[in-house]
């Protein structure tokens, strides 16, 4: 597949620091489509991308977990009895942590028939309390198809690059499984923009007042809505 996407840079007003923006998949209406024709990555539609459980970034990511999985009730998490009794952690090949496998998926995910729906039962309780998923699930749930990358050059100058979660990025993982969330036109059907979507998501990762920064660049730009399409949608459209 033909990569190539647009960017947009811009300097940090208070670090030493560049920040570089995918715009090509910022600009994009992907969407996370779990439960409306998302095969897997495994091919099993029911777990979606939860296949190999949520690994943690850091201590803080693993406890706020733990500390937001320990309010679950029955009625929320399908597998509440075998979590509570074999632990919810598990470790990770490689070294650090993530959440224990069970039936071939995270064991945070519940499946389909359980009496409160398929799907993630952080994100559903967060919901129900009127809060973000992003608040109580692991970071690298929310975070995906978004990434970012910190590099340092020789003199210390930082470049912060804010862009979709390639098969790269799960190591040599990465080629078993089909990472079809960002290669597939199935994805991109959103109403609105992963900029817009994300907004939370983004202002985490950078900071309100970078995110806010890159608004206000776009709408300096002649088209700012305008960019390369994605290359999936460039694939999908191509004459045979």
């Amino acid at each position: 597949m033909e990569d190539r996407h647009e960017w947009l840079s811009f300097e940090d007003p208070e670090e030493d620091r560049t920040w570089l923006f995918d715009l090509t998949f910022l600009l994009s209406r992907w969407s996370c489509i779990y439960g409306r024709g998302c095969p897997g990555i495994d091919s099993r539609a029911d777990i979606g991308c939860c296949s190999h459980g949520a690994y943690f970034s850091d201590d803080v990511d693993r406890a706020t977990v733990e500390a937001a999985v320990a309010t679950l009730t029955p009625e929320q998490w399908q597998f509440a009895d075998v979590g509570r009794r074999r632990g919810l952690v598990a470790r990770a090949a490689g070294g650090g942590s993530k959440t224990r496998v069970h039936q071939g998926g995270c064991i945070l995910l519940n499946r389909a028939g359980f009496p409160a729906g398929a799907g993630c039962a952080l994100h559903q309780a967060a919901l129900g309390a009127g809060l973000r998923p992003m608040d109580l699930k692991p970071e690298v749930c929310w975070q995906v198809p978004l990434r970012r990358v910190d590099s340092v050059d020789e003199v210390g100058h930082v470049t912060s690059t804010v862009r979709e979660w390639k098969r790269r990025d799960w190591d040599e993982g990465g080629a078993e499984f089909h990472w079809w969330c960002i290669e597939e036109a199935a994805a991109f059907v959103g109403d609105e923009t992963v900029l817009a979507t994300m907004a939370d998501e983004l202002s985490a990762l950078v900071g309100r007042e970078i995110y806010d920064l890159l608004l206000f660049a776009l709408a300096e730009r002649h088209a700012p809505t305008r960019v390369l399409p994605h290359p999936a949608l460039r694939t999908s459209a191509a004459p045979a």
